[in-house]
Order: C-alpha cells, then sequence, then structure tokens
C-alpha cells in the first residue's frame, strides 16, 4: 500500500494549525443528474440509513433514486440563487467571518476552511490541501450542535477513512457537539429578540429539528435529548414559559416512526387548539438550506395557514451574523487551547537533521 505524502514538503517549513468547519452538503446544481448523484452517496452512507445494506441497496437504485432526484431537483430550483446553493454560500460565509475573527490571534499560523459531508467541496480533498499547506494540528469543527450518530458521527468517519491513506497524520480534535454552548445559546436568542423586535411575538415560538427515527434514540443516540436541552435553554433566557414554545421534528423519511411530535402535524394541529399564529426557528441547522427556507418556509406554512392559521412566520438561521461567527470563534479557540505551531528552532533542527542523512 502507497500512503500519500505531501509533494511540498519541506523539512524546514512551519507547521500550521488548521481549523476544518464542515456541513452536510448540497448537489452541484439543481438538475436530476445532480441530485442522482448527491442523493445516491448521501444514501449510502450505513450511518444515515441504518438497515442490511443488501436490502436497502436493492431500494436505494431500483426505487429511490429512479424516482426522488427529479423531484429533488424541482425543490432545489426554487432556493437556488445567483451564487448558488444557500448552503454553500452561507456556509463560505461562515468561514470568511472566522478567518477574520481568528486572524488576530493566530495569523497566517491558522488556516481555517471548510467540507461538505457529501459533494463539493469534500472533506478527502480540503484535508488533503490543508496538509499539503504544512498543517499538523486539526480541529473539526462539524456545524451540528447537536450530536447524532447520521451526522457528526459520519463526519469523523469520512475524515478518518482520509487520513488512513496519509504517511504522516496530523494530531485531531474533533469537537462533537455544542447544543449547550452558552454562546450558541446566546446567539439564538438573540436571533429571536431581532424577529421580536421587528415583527412582534406569536402566540407560540416553535423549535423544528431535523428528526431521525425514533429507534436510533432507543439505541442510544443522544440527538434527541440535546435538541430539547437547546430549545429549553434559549426559552430561559428569552423569558419563555413551557405554554409559549413547542419542540417538533421535521423532514422525516420512509415509513416508520420517528422523533415526534411531527413539525407538519403539530402545524396543522395548532389552529384547533386556538393557536393563530407562530414563529418557527430551526436551531440544529447552522445555515439555512433546502430543508428551512422551502420546507420550513413554504411547505409547512400552507399547513399552517390551510388549517386556520393567521400568522406564521420563519426566523432565519444563525447563517454569517456577527454574534454567530463570534460565539463559532470562542467555541474554536477554546478547543484549540494548549496547541502551537513549531516555532524557527525546532524547523531549523529538522532541516539540519535531514540534510545530514
Amino acid at each position: 500500500m502507497r500512503y500519500r505524502n505531501s509533494d511540498s514538503f519541506r523539512h524546514e517549513q512551519a507547521d500550521k494549525i488548521g481549523v476544518l468547519v464542515t456541513n452536510l452538503g448540497t448537489p452541484d446544481a439543481p438538475t436530476k443528474p445532480a441530485l442522482k448523484r448527491y442523493l445516491r452517496e448521501f444514501l449510502s452512507d450505513p450511518r444515515v440509513v441504518e438497515a442490511p445494506r443488501w436490502l436497502w441497496w436493492l431500494v436505494l437504485n431500483m426505487v429511490i433514486l429512479n424516482f426522488r432526484p427529479a423531484r429533488s431537483a424541482h425543490a432545489y430550483k426554487t432556493v437556488w440563487t445567483e451564487r448558488g446553493s444557500p448552503l454553500l454560500f452561507h456556509t463560505e460565509d461562515q468561514v470568511k467571518g472566522l478567518r477574520q475573527a481568528l486572524a488576530a490571534q493566530w495569523g497566517d499560523d491558522l488556516v481555517v476552511d471548510f467540507a461538505m459531508r457529501y459533494g463539493n467541496p469534500s472533506i478527502d480533498s480540503v484535508v488533503n490541501r490543508m496538509l499539503d499547506q504544512g498543517v499538523r494540528k486539526i480541529l473539526v469543527l462539524p456545524l451540528y450542535p447537536q450530536y447524532c450518530a447520521s451526522t457528526t458521527a459520519s463526519t469523523f468517519d469520512a475524515l478518518s477513512r482520509c487520513l488512513q491513506q496519509r504517511r504522516w497524520m496530523p494530531e485531531v480534535r474533533f469537537v462533537t457537539q455544542y447544543h449547550d454552548d452558552k454562546g450558541y445559546i446566546q446567539a439564538l436568542a438573540d436571533s429571536v429578540q431581532a424577529h421580536w423586535q421587528a415583527h412582534g411575538r406569536a402566540e407560540r415560538l416553535l423549535f423544528s429539528y431535523h428528526g431521525i427515527p425514533q429507534r436510533y434514540l432507543d439505541n442510544g443516540d443522544p440527538y434527541h435529548c440535546q435538541c430539547l436541552k437547546t430549545s429549553r435553554l434559549v426559552a430561559e433566557s428569552l423569558g419563555l414559559d413551557k405554554g409559549q414554545y413547542l419542540t417538533t421534528f421535521q423532514s422525516r423519511f420512509g415509513r416508520e416512526e420517528w422523533l415526534k411530535p411531527y413539525t407538519d402535524e403539530t402545524l396543522k394541529a395548532l389552529p384547533a387548539e386556538g393557536v393563530k399564529s407562530v414563529q418557527v426557528i430551526c436551531p440544529g441547522f447552522s445555515a439555512d438550506c433546502l430543508e428551512t427556507i422551502e420546507e420550513i418556509g413554504v411547505e409547512n406554512r400552507d399547513y399552517f395557514l390551510e388549517a386556520g392559521g393567521e400568522s406564521y412566520q420563519y426566523i432565519s438561521a444563525l447563517n454569517a451574523e456577527p454574534g454567530h461567527i463570534q460565539a463559532l470563534a470562542t467555541l474554536i479557540s477554546k478547543n484549540l487551547e494548549g496547541w502551537q505551531v513549531s516555532d524557527a528552532d525546532e524547523r531549523k533542527q529538522r532541516a539540519d537533521a535531514h540534510s545530514k542523512q
């Protein structure tokens, strides 16, 4: 087996520290072929769909990939912009903000970049680029505040596969969750307060998170508990009592039971309970994407209004808002504590030792 080397490596080069920010991913274009490639990679991940491989291969390739790409492409066209996919350009803006926020402390010694778990830019390509730049320590920050094996652990799997191919494996730190981080909670609360100041308050604040199958929770995944804690902490920061907010779960797929209550069914039922106005926030999504813009902003809005609701507002994801960038920068700095780059003397010693061989 041949392990990958860095073609540009020099023994006297300065070692750098890398921060790799990751998110779920997006198709390259809102087209059927692009969606087919993206969905094949995404839905082939055993972390995402825990089912017998042979059976799922048949379902995925014989059924899902023959029908779903066209429908998904149509949905993506409704959210695509001149800058492309919202998830991609919001992540780009976040990383640009983080580079600026961290530059004062780290300067050129810190390389901040981003990758997508599925699609482009891939984790493999970005990690290899960082290592070729001299990065010898990597902090990985998946932008999933609440840990879930389907997202966070899957990111670790992809990183591990990449590093298994390298001759010089860097030192690695991995942020598994930040669902109760003070800066993150404050950024969410501030975003709600700003929305209230601009639009007033609704009768209910609904926290909607991406769902997972109920059996994942039954098997020990902490995601559900961490979502509930995030909602509670934000509600406490806002001074809400238990009757003024709800936590629900969206984006279920297939026929098995997922985490409840479901967002769509809750919104359909609220008007009959006398609730005529709601505001929805999605704390599990660090950046706006198809699931927030189209599913929450349009589809679920229609459900609520058609059921008799009168006012429905979606509160945007934190995206690259200054408070969010500061919270993430503080989280990154905390996790970088104790790391230093090699000094000039150390680099000279390495170069001298190499030259004597």
